[in-house]
């Protein structure tokens, strides 16, 4: 299909975009092609298809509610209609499909022959069965509360992703009412996966399914009543959080009510039993108040999620991937000084191939050190791992001024932020929430020391969160430097989000929604102008998600003036690559491999004008015009090609884990026939290999 659109007119007419939702469907689907490579070990193959099933069911939470309601209002025109929710539902349920299909067929097979079962009901002999009948009477049972509905028995409350049943009873009740419907809700504390003791499973290892255990003892909860139809189920319901923030006094309580009510919000999704009848699916549908589009059936447990616990209750390490070992920085000193390296210039630690330590020895020593005076970080997604905290506290007792800008509005970690936040004020750190109506989302460590009679500063940039855990999964870019023109930029922007005071003019870095935007657009342009005059234009972009209107506008203009763009995108995607007449000089690749792809890295030439980025934001409206963000440059030429050879070409000539957007708006996996490499697994042997620097 050729195109002749200008494409100025792209915010008012974004029909020739890529659609964002089915866009992050697809996303899913490169996941979930993982867990269908026979070479991958089994259990990894499992995680692959868990997370998945953990990416869908946040997508309905986050995504769906829009394409829901205008489904139920019949809208036919706009974004969110019945066509659209119905386009959802198809993409979804043909992956679902997919995703039990590879369960039942290929990875519970797999399990068996490395000698584990998950046993339902009909494959468990007389032993097992008299066991799980015996933990369901001891474990299961007391906890569980059948409702028969009638008037004075409503439909319950159901909370978001949990597990339920629903039967259709015949006879009477104790009072002879013969009200049909019960509904069994499953407290979340019970375990979904149960071990069977080694005594009945003659020398394999076996397990059955929380939702297995129910189903066979169904009819015990119902004495006196006999069962007929019956299925799980399970709702999921909008989890958005909406907070007025100029109409709150307490951000930090307003959240905590917030959360309270999260499990309850609109519902959005149905998923039941294959077999389910269709009377109670409908009955169900109808108390749900969804759209037929809305309701799934799944053959198999419906949330695949909770069999990520399979995965650390199988003690097989040759069932997953070999364990990784981290090295530590190569440009960090195990024993010296961090402060003194760095005033010998920038340090870049590539994660997770090199290990996160790095960052912890960073403030490990400007805690220690008498020098230090003072300690300021952002907090966005930080985990449960105690050392950073300990850290600050010991900071604290030492007399050092620490301050946190703690973001309480980081989507599904508002709690556990929230919970950072009070601890962090309970050892005495200031903390504040940065600013109202905006979420930051930037990362940086500023630590200022005293040196001689002046005041010099340290400072930590990264693409990634101050979390030791996902820093062992995902791939960022974390950046030490001493440079004054950045550190004092640092100090400027940690002022404007404690005080609200107007933000000077930076030197160095790029801050969102100030001007990192309209900077990007201006190297996008300065590459498309010096194309269009024959000189040198060339982009590219690696990040997590482009949807962002502005910038796809800038790069459809500048690859029609001639600019050669690449985007390594691992995510959404809108913008159509490869089509005549929009797009030519544009290609689209997405890399999906053993690490989470994080790190998002810029680079722009413009004839002899060359500039290298690193950025805590993907390329998306909301990061540009809804959060605190930071773009910094990397002026230091071995460091820079550092990060063109391995952030950027090794990702541009990967032949095993990369996938190409074409122009009909389909990913194709890259041609497998011939010999190629893995940007991740290149990376993987490069630094397991290289000596650790004292």
């Amino acid at each position: 299909m050729a195109y002749s659109k200008d494409v100025t007119t792209l915010h008012d007419d974004r029909s020739m975009l890529l659609d964002r939702d089915l866009s992050i469907l697809a996303f899913n689907e490169r996941v979930l092609d993982w867990a269908h490579r026979p070479e991958v070990p089994v259990l990894e193959r499992l995680r692959y298809l868990c997370i998945v099933s953990s990416n869908v069911d946040e997508f309905f939470e986050v995504r769906a509610e829009p394409h829901v309601m205008g489904s139920l209002q019949g809208l036919k025109s706009g974004p969110y209609t019945e066509a659209s929710l119905s386009a959802l539902g198809d993409k979804t349920s043909a992956m679902v499909a997919r995703q039990y299909a590879l369960y039942n067929d290929e990875l519970l097979p797999a399990l068996q022959r490395s000698g584990y079962r998950v046993l339902s009901h009909g494959e468990r002999n007389a032993a097992q069965r008299q066991w799980v009948r015996g933990y369901f009477q001891r474990e299961v049972q007391p906890l569980l509360v059948p409702v028969g509905l009638d008037p004075a028995h409503p439909f319950p409350q159901v909370a978001n992703k949990s597990l339920n049943f629903i039967a259709q009873l015949s006879g009477k009740d104790a009072f002879g009412r013969s009200n049909e419907i019960a509904i069994v809700k499953v407290p979340r504390v019970l375990p979904r996966l149960i071990p069977l003791p080694p005594r009945v499973c003659d020398g394999t290892t076996a397990f059955v399914l929380l939702s297995s255990v129910i189903r066979a003892h169904l009819a015990e909860l119902f004495p006196g009543r006999e069962v007929g139809h019956f299925s799980q189920f399970r709702v999921t319901r909008n989890s958005e959080l909406s907070v007025d923030e100029d109409e709150i006094a307490n951000l930090r309580m307003a959240l905590r009510q917030g959360l309270q009510h999260r499990n309850y919000g609109q519902a959005v999704r149905l998923e039941v039993s294959a077999n389910c009848a269709p009377k109670l699916a409908e009955f169900l549908r109808k108390e749900f108040q969804l759209p037929e589009s809305s309701v799934f059936r799944v053959n198999g447990p419906v949330n695949l999620v909770r069999l990520m616990q399979l995965i650390d209750l199988v003690d097989a390490p040759e069932l997953l991937f070999p364990p990784y070992k981290a090295s530590f920085p190569a440009q960090l000193p195990q024993n010296g000084s961090i402060f003194t390296r760095l005033k010998a210039g920038d340090v870049m630690i590539h994660q997770p191939f090199e290990t996160f330590d790095g960052v912890l020895a960073f403030l490990r020593e400007a805690v220690i050190d008498p020098n230090v005076l003072a300690i300021k970080q952002t907090i966005y997604r930080a985990g449960s791992d105690p050392t950073m905290m300990d850290l600050l506290r010991e900071a604290v007792r030492r007399g050092k001024e620490v301050t946190a800008v703690v973001e309480l509005k980081a989507r599904f970690d508002e709690e556990a932020n929230i919970n950072w936040a009070e601890q962090l004020e309970s050892i005495g750190v200031q903390v504040v929430y940065g600013i109202v109506g905006l979420k930051t989302h930037a990362k940086m460590l500023l630590v200022t020391r005293r040196e001689g009679r002046s005041l010099k500063r340290y400072g930590h940039l990264s693409t990634g969160n101050y979390n030791r855990r996902t820093a062992s999964l995902y791939t960022d870019i974390s950046y030490l430097t001493a440079d004054p023109l950045i550190t004092v930029d640092m100090d400027q922007l940690f002022g404007h989000l404690a005080s609200q005071s107007r933000l000077p003019k930076m030197k160095r870095l790029l801050v969102a929604p100030f001007h990192l935007q309209a900077d990007m657009i201006q190297r996008i342009a300065a590459a498309g102008d010096a194309a269009s005059r024959g000189l040198l234009g060339r982009i590219v972009i690696k990040m997590n998600a482009l949807t962002d209107v502005p910038l796809i506008d800038a790069l459809l203009k500048a690859g029609q003036q001639g600019a050669k763009i690449d985007l390594i995108v691992r995510g959404a995607c809108m913008l159509p690559a490869r089509v005549a007449g929009l797009s030519e000089n544009i290609r689209v690749r997405s890399v999906i491999g053993r690490f989470l792809e994080h790190s998002r890295v810029f680079y722009f030439c413009a004839d002899q004008d060359e500039s290298l980025y690193l950025s805590s934001a993907d390329w998306m409206s909301r990061n540009m015009t809804r959060r605190i963000e930071l773009a910094w440059p990397v002026t230091d030429p071995a460091l820079r090609q550092r990060l063109i050879d391995e952030c950027l070409i090794a990702y541009l000539h990967d032949r095993r884990d990369a996938w190409d957007l074409a122009s009909d708006g389909q990913y194709h996996r890259v041609d497998l026939t011939g010999p190629g490499h893995g940007a991740q697994n290149a990376l993987i042997q490069r630094y397991s290999a290289s000596p650790q620097k004292s």
